[in-house]
């Protein structure tokens, strides 16, 4: 993803959204430190490997891998400021819109886009 398109899409007050690994996180983190990480996980490992066999792409041995990955990578939650189980889909949509919808509220966001509504409130 374009650093300069990151750039634009904030400047316009744009929600976005990465879906990288936690290496890619501490990077973004390092240049947009008020970045929010939402970190998204398995119900459990066996469903973990479930859903990637169902996918039907890769062979046992590549499956393997991507499984002692995955350990290696979820061990990184708790660097996140959110945390997604995502057994239910419907359910973790629903909590991953929550989570943005928070955001938006936050009051330093809310006064940049509010100020002069607050300023006339409170004069």
């Amino acid at each position: 993803t374009s650093a300069l398109w990151v750039e634009e899409q904030l400047a316009a007050d744009r929600d976005i959204i990465l879906e990288i690994d936690w290496q890619g996180a501490q990077q973004v983190r390092r240049l947009v430190p008020d970045t929010r990480a939402i970190f998204i996980a398995p119900p459990s490992r066996a469903a973990l490997e479930e859903r990637l066999n169902s996918r039907g792409q890769d062979d046992a041995n590549t499956i393997a891998t991507r499984m002692s990955q995955a350990v290696e990578e979820m061990s990184h939650y708790v660097e996140s400021d959110y945390l997604v189980i995502n057994e239910v889909f419907d359910r973790a949509l629903a909590e991953l819109r929550a989570i943005v919808m928070a955001e938006r509220q936050h009051t330093a966001r809310q006064e940049a886009i509010h100020g002069q509504l607050l300023q006339e409130l409170l004069s």
